[in-house]
């Protein structure tokens, strides 16, 4: 098949988001006309969200970049000139050269995250070329780190319930995640669970489109979700409905969790969380009496200081009922452990001059640009617009328009980040690379080959990297890799048994292969944890001074029912700013079919709290707090619990109001796994 001819070409959703959906795409004379899903892939069956069915509007877009840029004007303006890409990579290579020299590569930093989810695009290259610079390293903790820790220190490995096996499930408890707009295809697994008489239970600070379709929605204060695990766990202990046989062959500390949430009544557990007494108990016995039962811990309930403790404490709660035995049972917060490959081939931290250089939170850009202690002299950003999705974003913005650091931006747009770079760089598409995929939801890893030509001068991760690295003088065999080798390698990792199987020739020839699963029929018998069991009581977070047993700590910034706002707290309402329908993050947010669908940046705030500031559906309103400004426009509804105002989705900077709703979230780290906490803010709001 032609990358410039008519046809049907396979290829891979190449978003961050779970389902990593197979897709077909159509093309006309070398352009997209369609996209659609494969109905021949065994999860995703051909459904596909509106984001990915508009695709070729983003990929075939008349302002993506076409060319490499070289700053002319001011910071942040966005004047630009075309140089040639000879041009952009002599001029990065010698100012990497000269401040290696004059401060130390260490004062390089990168920044990325997964805005294309292929594995070279982000984890491949490009950690060889700042791994042999001896750049600083970027900590990537912006999304799943505080979860990720919390699970870790319950269960060990990284992976929950298989997706297909959901549908057996009898209750189905999607606890903070808004899979209608973030995983779709689970939807799907639990209609078909739902048909055979299952419920769908939504726990959110929203009612969102998930709450919307659930069975039963449970609206709750920001970051108490911790307190209601707790309370379910004393109403099963009380009720005798936990598997006492299970916990005790498979756990360690349910004996000392047992006697510790005693101290967790309904009766207090429903002063926190805003739930009424009644429906915690009828949750529990719901929860404690079926046979099989699922928890889908979403994203949101971790971006909190208590985030990591929010996720451990829910992750125990299968452990108490003996769900891990059952097909469709037990929680499923991430699956990514499933698809681990052989990182160290990809990224080579051997190539590193200095093993202890310092690393640098993504969540702390804002301040790491302002230190003049060893500072950061050049930013790399590439597959992520920090300026937009960073924390404390006007400090963030500040700092990069220091005129004294370096930026370079590689990326399809000229994004709100680009924009204050000294060069950008144009970068390809997924559909016009060479990558594989895995999927931190479903089991099976996936081949995308180009289906259509790089248009103009754009360049792969992979390509500008090898470009980069052999411009500074490094390994030349290691910086001139073909991207087969690299998925050789990558995949080429006996530590990990799920991998059995899985061959570059085999995803050549079937372009998706399913992992070997059957290691996970005895995972029970080999979890990583210290103690080899699932740990109730955590000696491994006492060490770490962190609370042994799941234990409810209130947000540093906000407020929980038994700590409401004192009369003139000058921030007294809890903002969250969750993703919305129609963007992925910041991607997909300067595309006007999507903005149009979304109908603008709107504050949702509850009819209590807009009557008390003479507030009305529709009025122009600013949020405000110690961090920032933000104009929106006001939607009164009772989706969310008074004192709390929503606003969905990542806009980029408009022309004639200021939307960035990250100037307003603190850059504070969570509890555990040092992970954004976005959601623990407090604002005020006033009409304009």
């Amino acid at each position: 098949m032609s990358q410039n001819g008519n046809g049907i070409f396979p290829a891979v959703c190449p978003l961050d988001c779970p389902d990593t959906c197979g897709l077909l795409v159509h093309k006309r004379d070398g352009k997209i006309i369609k996209v659609e899903g494969n109905p021949q892939h065994p999860i995703t069956q051909g459904a596909i969200c509106n984001k990915v069915r508009h695709m070729a509007e983003r990929v075939q877009h008349p302002e993506r970049l076409m060319h490499p840029l070289r700053r002319v004007g001011p910071k942040g303006e966005g004047s630009f000139e075309i140089i040639s890409w000879e041009e952009a990579i002599r001029e990065i290579a010698g100012k990497f050269s000269q401040l290696s020299t004059e401060y130390g590569a260490e004062s390089i930093l990168p920044y990325s995250f997964y805005g294309n989810m292929g594995v070279l695009s982000v984890d491949g290259m490009d950690r060889r070329f700042f791994n042999a610079l001896g750049a600083s390293r970027l900590q990537q903790t912006i999304c799943n780190s505080a979860g990720t820790a919390g699970w870790k220190y319950t269960m060990g490995f990284n992976g929950g319930t298989s997706p297909e096996d959901t549908v057996n499930a009898d209750v189905i408890i999607v606890w903070g995640g808004n899979i209608v707009s973030t995983n779709m295809h689970q939807v799907v697994l639990a209609e078909k669970a739902r048909k055979r008489g299952a419920q769908v239970i939504v726990i959110d600070v929203h009612r969102n489109r998930t709450a919307q379709w659930a069975d039963w929605f449970l609206p709750l204060y920001p970051g108490t979700d911790t307190a209601l695990a707790l309370g379910l766990m004393h109403i099963l202990f009380r009720d005798g409905l936990t598997d006492e046989l299970f916990m005790e062959r498979y756990t360690v500390g349910h004996q000392e969790l047992r006697e510790h949430v005693e101290a967790y009544p309904p009766e207090r557990v429903a002063e926190i969380t805003g739930i009424p007494v009644a429906d915690i108990e009828r949750l529990a016995k719901l929860y404690g009496e079926a046979e099989i039962s699922h928890i889908h811990i979403g994203n949101g309930l971790q971006h909190h200081d208590n985030g990591g403790m929010n996720v451990r404490t829910i992750a125990c709660l299968p452990a108490l009922t003996g769900q891990w035995q059952k097909t469709g049972g037990g929680a499923y917060k991430s699956n990514s452990g499933y698809t681990s490959m052989n990182s160290r081939a990809l990224t080579r931290p051997d190539l590193r001059p200095d093993s202890q250089v310092r690393s640098i939170n993504m969540n702390k850009i804002g301040e790491a640009l302002e230190m003049t202690d060893r500072p950061v002299k050049a930013l790399f950003v590439y597959c992520s617009n920090p300026v937009v999705v960073a924390p404390d974003a006007e400090r963030v913005r500040t700092g990069f328009a220091r005129e004294d650091l370096f930026t370079v931006v590689h990326d399809l747009f000229l994004t709100d980040t680009a924009r204050y770079a000294d060069i950008v760089l144009p970068a390809t598409s997924s559909f016009e690379n060479t990558d594989i995929f895995g999927s931190y939801w479903h089991h099976y890893i996936q081949l995308q080959e180009p289906i259509m030509e790089a248009p103009g001068e754009c360049k792969s991760n992979a390509e500008l990297f090898s470009l980069l690295g052999q411009a500074m003088g490094f390994d030349s065999e290691i910086f001139s890799q073909s991207e087969h080798e690299m998925i050789r390698e990558a995949l080429d990792y006996p530590r990990n048994p799920y991998l059995n199987g899985v061959t570059l020739e085999r995803l050549l020839a079937e372009s998706y292969v399913k992992l070997d699963m059957t290691p996970k029929e005895s995972f029970l018998e080999r979890l990583s944890t210290e103690s080899g069991k699932i740990e109730l009581y955590s000696k491994s977070m006492e060490r770490a001074g962190l609370p042994a047993l799941p234990t409810y700590t209130p947000l540093k910034e906000g407020y929980d029912g038994l700590r409401r706002p004192e009369v003139g707290t000058p921030y007294p309402l809890m903002f969250i700013s969750p993703p919305n329908h129609n963007f992925l993050n910041s991607t997909f947010s300067n595309l006007e079919k999507h903005q149009k669908l979304e109908k603008g940046p709107l504050l949702q705030i509850h009819p209590e709290d807009a009557a008390a500031r003479g507030i009305t559906d529709g009025d122009e309103v600013t949020l405000f707090n110690d961090r920032g400004i933000v104009e929106l426009t006001a939607r009164v509804t009772d989706k969310m619990l008074p004192g709390t105002v929503i606003s969905q989705g990542l806009w980029w900077e408009g022309k004639e109001r200021r939307q960035r709703v990250n100037v307003l979230t603190p850059d504070r780290l969570s509890d555990m796994g040092n992970g954004a906490t976005f959601f623990s803010t407090t604002v005020e709001v006033k009409r304009r």
